[in-house]
């Protein structure tokens, strides 16, 4: 399973500031990354992303969705607490470690996290995990980390949410369009003969 392309966030990146939604600062309400590391791939990168939306910007930004069509979206972000997302963009393969990528594991590899997907290439050219937070036996959170030579992406999604409901949300808030499709994955297929 592939979740990709996660860099279709960007037409979200430049709408935000039409919406009157900017990144927040530090807040009581923040996700589970390794701040040290964040600040450490930040400087690392050639350029990074960061969309932090607590209850209160996820109430705001929902008044722009349209009543109709995104009824099922509004229903689904009504119960998030948040969605944090962070992308980062290297000039060159290297520049974060496979070291990097385990301490942001480490922290939803314990508690109440549980794996349920790892994709790993045999040349660590393209890896992928999600993770959800499972409490009394309800989905609380979702963590979904895409690792590629030259970007890494990392979005948290934190609150009650299924995996079905990421196609009501996916395109808005800094879910990846790409992410809706995730619950049914199709597999390519190549056609024979001469192309």
């Amino acid at each position: 399973m592939k979740i990709k392309p996660l860099l279709s966030l960007t037409l979200l990146f430049a709408a935000l500031p039409f919406l009157g939604v900017r990144p927040a600062s530090a807040q009581a309400d923040q996700p589970p990354f390794p701040d040290a590391l964040a600040k450490q791939l930040a400087a690392r990168a050639s350029n990074y992303t960061e969309v932090t939306l607590d209850r209160k910007m996820l109430d705001f930004a929902s008044h722009f969705m349209d009543n109709e069509s995104d009824a099922e979206g509004k229903r689904i972000i009504s119960k998030l607490k948040g969605i944090y997302v962070r992308t980062y963009e290297f000039d060159k393969p290297g520049q974060y470690t496979a070291a990097d990528l385990a301490e942001i594991r480490s922290h939803f590899e314990t508690g109440d996290w549980s794996p349920i997907v790892k994709s790993r290439s045999k040349n660590d050219s393209d890896d992928s995990d999600i993770y959800m937070k499972t409490v009394n036996g309800e989905i609380q959170g979702m963590f979904i980390l895409n690792a590629e030579p030259k970007e890494l992406d990392i979005v948290y999604i934190d609150g009650p949410i299924r995996p079905e409901d990421l196609e009501g949300i996916s395109g808005n808030f800094g879910i990846p369009s790409s992410l809706g499709g995730a619950k049914n994955p199709q597999p390519q297929t190549r056609k024979a003969g001469p192309q």
